[in-house]
C-alpha cells in the first residue's frame, strides 16, 4: 500500500507512479489527517510512505498521524521523500518511527522535484526547462525505486550527519512557530467562493465565511490553498504577487 500526502501534486504523482509500477494500491491520507482518523490500514505488500519535505523533515502533521495510525499486515516499510533538493534528517526520523511502531525499515529515497514554495523570495520559481528536466529525472528515479521495491531490495538512504540533526531538530519547531504563519494570506475580489482552499488544508485552518476564505492561526505553508485556487485569487502578502503558481498537473504532459 502506497500512502501519501501531497499539496501541489509532486508527491501524489510519485505515489501513484510507484503504485502503478509495483501493481499496488495507493491512499491519499489528506481526509484521514483532517479528521484525525487513525483507523487501521492494512496492506499485504510492504508499505510505502511518500511524503514531501517541509523545513528539512516530514511535515509535522503527517509525522503525528503516522505515529498514531495502526499499520497492519506486512511489517516492511519504505519511505520516499520529495523535495526541492534536500531532505534533511527525514530518514533518521523515519527510521525512529519504524522502531517505535515495530515495523521493519527498508530504507528511504530522495526524489528532487520542481519547487513549489512561492511564499518566500529565497526560493525563486524555476524556469520551464528546469521544471521539465526535474520531472524527467524524477520519473527515472521512481522507476528505479519501484524495481527495488518489487525485488524486495533495501533502499540506500542518504547518509545524515549528526550535525544536521543537531541543527535541524531544535531549529524546526522555532521556525514553524515564527515563520510558518497564515497572517499574511488574503484573498482578492476575483475569489468565487468555491471553498477548494478549505477542503485541501491538512490542518483545517481555513474557514469559508460569507463565501470568502478566512485563515486561522495554524499553518504549515504547504501551498495547497494558494497553488490550487482556480482563479489565483489567494496571495501571501506582497511576496506572491505576480508569481506563477506551481501545480504538477500543469506539467504532467509536457
Amino acid at each position: 500500500m502506497i500512502l501519501y500526502f501531497s499539496a501541489t501534486g509532486n508527491t501524489e504523482f510519485t505515489a501513484k507512479e510507484i503504485a502503478r509500477l509495483t501493481d499496488d494500491n495507493y491512499l491519499n491520507l489528506l481526509t484521514k489527517i483532517q479528521k484525525s482518523d487513525y483507523s487501521e490500514i492494512y496492506s499485504e505488500k510492504p508499505f510505502v510512505i511518500c511524503a514531501p519535505i517541509y523545513v528539512c523533515e516530514i511535515p509535522y502533521f503527517m509525522n503525528r498521524f503516522l505515529k498514531k495510525v495502526k499499520l497492519s499486515g506486512n511489517k516492511n516499510i519504505y519511505f520516499i521523500f520529495t523535495s526541492g533538493g534536500y531532505s534533511g534528517c527525514a530518514s533518521v526520523l523515519a527510521k525512529a518511527l519504524c522502531r517505535k511502531k515495530h515495523l521493519v525499515y527498508r530504507g528511504s529515497a530522495d526524489i528532487i522535484m520542481p519547487r513549489n514554495y512561492i511564499a518566500s523570495d529565497a526560493y525563486p520559481m524555476q524556469n520551464a526547462e528546469t521544471v521539465k528536466q526535474r520531472i524527467a529525472c524524477a520519473k527515472e528515479k521512481i522507476f528505479q525505486i519501484s524495481q527495488s521495491i518489487i525485488t524486495g531490495e533495501k533502499l540506500k538512504s542518504r547518509h545524515v550527519f549528526i550535525f544536521e540533526c543537531l541543527i535541524i531538530l531544535p531549529f524546526t519547531p522555532i521556525w514553524i512557530k515564527l515563520k510558518l504563519t497564515a497572517k499574511d494570506f488574503y484573498v482578492k475580489d476575483s475569489c468565487i467562493g468555491c471553498g477548494k482552499c478549505a477542503k485541501l488544508c491538512p490542518l483545517n485552518n481555513i474557514s469559508i465565511i460569507e463565501k470568502k476564505p478566512v485563515w486561522g492561526k495554524n499553518c504549515t505553508h504547504c501551498m495547497a490553498c494558494i497553488s490550487n485556487c482556480p482563479k489565483e485569487s489567494i496571495e501571501y502578502g506582497s511576496i506572491t504577487e505576480g508569481k506563477a503558481r506551481y501545480l504538477f498537473k500543469k506539467w504532467e504532459n509536457e
